[in-house]
């Protein structure tokens, strides 16, 4: 089939169930590729950050999406690259929902919000796997997790390269200084 190549680049979100956007993007990836119009599609994002959780007592990274049920996807949609996510995608593959915001005509993400997303996306990487610590000296605590949980304390020092802050607890009618993950405590109310 030959195809005169007159459709842009562009980024459009389609809808997927909530944590199959990765099984989509491959099915997506696979069938492009399949079909011949792997040279239409330049890129699919999913938006993602790593977050620390507590687990067991111990600190574990984990992926989060950042728009669960949606994908970014950069491709230069034509008559033929629409009906194949009409008739094989979105037929085929009952994970993938439609393109926003209808399956039949979808619309191009405007300029200034894919450059937000795609700056979020750049902040995070930079960032790295060090998220805020949402806490200052003098803030009031309780210790949610070890070997001092359900204690009250008040922050005494910050230390964010190590993610830990020292606390004092009363230990005994005694204060003493605790060094905690900012994982096992939250704020006091």
């Amino acid at each position: 089939m030959e195809r005169v190549q007159k459709a842009e680049f562009k980024w459009y979100a389609l809808q997927t169930f909530s944590g199959y956007e990765k099984k989509v993007k491959e099915y997506i990836i696979e069938t492009v590729e399949r079909e011949g119009f792997s040279d239409q599609l330049r890129d699919i994002l999913i938006p993602t950050q790593n977050i620390f959780v507590m687990r067991g007592g111990k600190k574990r990274t984990r992926e989060k999406t950042d728009f669960p049920g949606y994908m970014l996807v950069n491709v230069a949609l034509d008559q033929h690259l629409v009906h194949l996510f009409k008739e094989q995608i979105f037929k085929q593959k009952r994970e993938a929902i439609k393109w926003l915001p209808t399956r039949d005509h979808p619309e191009p993400i405007l300029e200034e919000d894919i450059q937000r997303i795609l700056g979020r996306i750049d902040d995070a990487r930079e960032a790295g796997d060090k998220p805020e610590i949402p806490f200052a000296t003098g803030d009031k605590i309780r210790v949610v997790d070890g070997p001092f949980n359900n204690f009250s304390g008040i922050v005494d020092d910050v230390y964010p390269d190590k993610m830990k802050v020292r606390v004092m607890v009363s230990i005994f009618g005694r204060k003493t200084p605790v060094e905690l993950d900012y994982l096992q405590i939250v704020p006091e109310e």
